[in-house]
């Protein structure tokens, strides 16, 4: 069973990791601007940061259930290496949108695109799963035939 989710588990970890690290940086913005919780506002230097951290965040259990469906439906290799494309994306966001605004959009773009695929392939995992399970209709057998 591990070796059909070890790859899952560690673009996981490493999601969580990039969490952190956003959930760091807001701290030390905060520190740096004299920013207390609760307080959200700031210079737009610190709500950059707060946003690209906050927009991060509510993406992530999207992308984390998508990955986990992709991969144990479809096909674990390339659930994983879509979450890292989509780990990478998200970290070329929150450097972007620190730096300006405008610096967000490409790749926002791109993280969006890559969970569309994860979408589709979980979608079509899911599907062939119901078709072989409940209708015994194999449908990569008939494509190959």
């Amino acid at each position: 069973m591990l070796d059909r989710i070890h790859l899952l588990a560690a673009v996981t970890v490493l999601g969580v990791l990039e969490q952190a690290y956003f959930f760091l940086q807001v701290i030390y913005a905060r520190r740096a601007f004299g920013i207390s919780p609760p307080k959200i506002s700031g210079p737009p230097e610190f709500e950059r940061v707060f946003r690209a951290q906050v927009n991060s965040s509510e993406y992530f259990p999207i992308f984390l259930a998508l990955l986990w469906q992709a991969g144990l439906f479809f096909h674990q290799g390339l659930a994983a290496a879509l979450g890292l494309l989509y780990l990478y994306a998200r970290y070329c966001y929150f450097m972007g949108y620190r730096a300006s605004s405008s610096e967000r959009l490409a790749p926002i773009y791109f993280s969006t695109g890559v969970l569309w695929i994860l979408v589709a392939a979980s979608a079509l995992g899911i599907l062939h799963f119901f078709l072989s399970h409940y209708m015994e209709l194999n449908v990569l057998q008939l494509l190959t035939a």
